[in-house]
């Protein structure tokens, strides 16, 4: 399949004849969140169809997959990570409205456009983002980093011990003569 590099859809033939808008796409090298990057494997590939339902109002649905590298839990290894994110909204059309504004008015949510040129980084960000997983580990068994010397356990064998601490280790200080 033949990706586009751009992440918009033009709706101007769906805005004035109705139907089912169609693209499909890739994001390069990242997602950004404010200043937080979650730098990807290769590509994510996605795709999307806006339909209209009357009115003004349409329906954007898609889904977004890549794979991204998180952090390992244990030991901070960059590790690829497989993500798959479905996404649907309503849309509204304002003309002349600049940009893309979230309304939730009741229990109504809905995005308001008011270009023919919708971008969708921001839909396919929020739902890649919001399915990656909360840890991940590089491998099961991954014995992570010595808490003494920050060695990588999973490499080196440090020598040293963890230590596990005794649940009523801070009564000792309250109560010296025990």
């Amino acid at each position: 399949m033949d990706y586009a590099k751009v992440t918009r859809i033009n709706l101007a033939r769906l805005l004035k004849e109705g139907g089912t808008a169609r693209a499909s796409g890739v994001v390069e090298e990242a997602f950004w969140v404010g200043e937080e990057r979650f730098p990807l494997e290769g590509e994510a590939s996605w795709k999307v169809a806006v339909s209209s339902v009357g009115g003004n109002e349409y329906w954007l649905s898609g889904e977004v997959e890549g794979v991204v590298y998180m952090e390992c839990r244990r030991c901070l290894k960059p590790t690829p990570t497989p993500v798959h994110a479905h996404f649907q909204h309503m849309l509204r059309y304002e003309q002349g409205l600049e940009g893309v504004v979230f309304h939730e008015e009741d229990e109504d949510e809905y995005y308001a456009f008011g270009e023919p040129d919708l971008d969708l980084l921001p839909f396919l960000t929020e739902a890649f983002v919001t399915e990656m997983p909360y840890t991940v580990l590089c491998e099961e068994g991954c014995k992570g980093l010595c808490p003494v010397c920050g060695a990588d356990r999973n490499l080196v064998d440090c020598g040293h011990e963890a230590e596990t601490p005794h649940p009523f280790q801070a009564l000792k200080d309250l109560l010296p003569e025990l």
